[in-house]
């Protein structure tokens, strides 16, 4: 069976999460629950991601536009590697975010 995906979320970067929040809050109409991922701080508000941190860590992860989220893991990346995508970083489920 082919892979559905259910969502997608943008991941822009952002100089200073907090001042940047209240606009995401506003355009989604939902409000932000921030998070923190080894050196970089988060704000996820609909289907946005918001990151920023020291340079070092931010460039680890500002290569990646968009974060899919799928019912079935293991059977994406499958898919994906099948089709000729490099995994750069581990998948990692949603409990482990």
């Amino acid at each position: 069976m082919p892979m559905t995906i259910d969502s997608v979320i943008a991941r822009p970067r952002v100089d200073d999460l907090e001042a940047a929040i209240p606009f995401y809050e506003r355009l989604t109409g939902q409000a932000a629950g921030r998070f923190d991922f080894g050196s970089l701080r988060l704000a996820s508000a609909g289907p946005f991601l918001l990151f920023c941190g020291p340079d070092e860590a931010v460039q680890r992860v500002a290569g990646v536009g968009a974060t899919l989220a799928v019912a079935d893991l293991a059977a994406a990346v499958e898919e994906g590697i099948a089709a000729g995508a490099t995994v750069v970083m581990p998948a990692l489920p949603s409990s482990l975010r």
